[in-house]
């Protein structure tokens, strides 16, 4: 081979081989480019991360207050069971059957039951509630943690409870009007 011909040999490896890496390299950009987000894509990206982080955020003690506080039904059965795990925390005395009793004589589970004729509703303080309650004695045995309001079912078992627990030891030794 002749020198021009090896050179000229040696521009074309040369040349192919700044053609493949220029090539490569121009993939290479061309792929990060393709990867890497517009700054009107990122503006928007972030923003829509910085919402979702804000209601989040926000969601949290809602997500927290659900899974601190177990689903109760909204009925006669889940209102007894909330009631024994607030009464389990506050060392009150009592029993589902001893609950059910009561609620079931004293206002056969409704828990807008008043009474209107007996010597309390005579002298303007008559009985409310599952348990059939009086307000002075609701606000005196109020449970922390239930709601201030005697018609309420769970703060009204509660309270009947802690009263009877005060009283006669337990909800479950009350067989009659208390």
């Amino acid at each position: 081979m002749t020198a021009n011909a090896q050179t000229s040999t040696s521009r074309i490896a040369r040349l192919r081989k700044l053609s493949v890496a220029g090539i490569a390299t121009a993939g290479a950009a061309a792929a990060a480019l393709t990867l890497a987000p517009s700054p009107a894509h990122a503006a928007e990206h972030t923003s829509v991360s910085v919402t979702a982080e804000k209601a989040a955020a926000a969601d949290a003690p809602a997500k927290k207050a659900k899974k601190a506080k177990k689903g109760y039904a909204d009925n006669l059965d889940g209102w007894i069971n909330e009631a024994l795990d607030i009464m389990k925390s506050k060392n009150i005395p009592g029993s589902y059957e001893g609950l059910k009793r009561n609620i079931m004589r004293e206002s056969s589970g409704n828990p807008n039951a008043q009474n209107n004729w007996d010597v309390n509703a005579q002298n303007g303080t008559p009985s409310k509630g599952l348990l059939q309650v009086i307000q002075p004695t609701f606000d005196a045995y109020h449970v922390k943690g239930t709601k201030h309001d005697l018609t309420d079912p769970v703060a009204n078992i509660t309270a009947a409870a802690n009263y009877a627990a005060d009283r006669y030891g337990s909800i479950d030794n009350v067989d009659s009007a208390y």
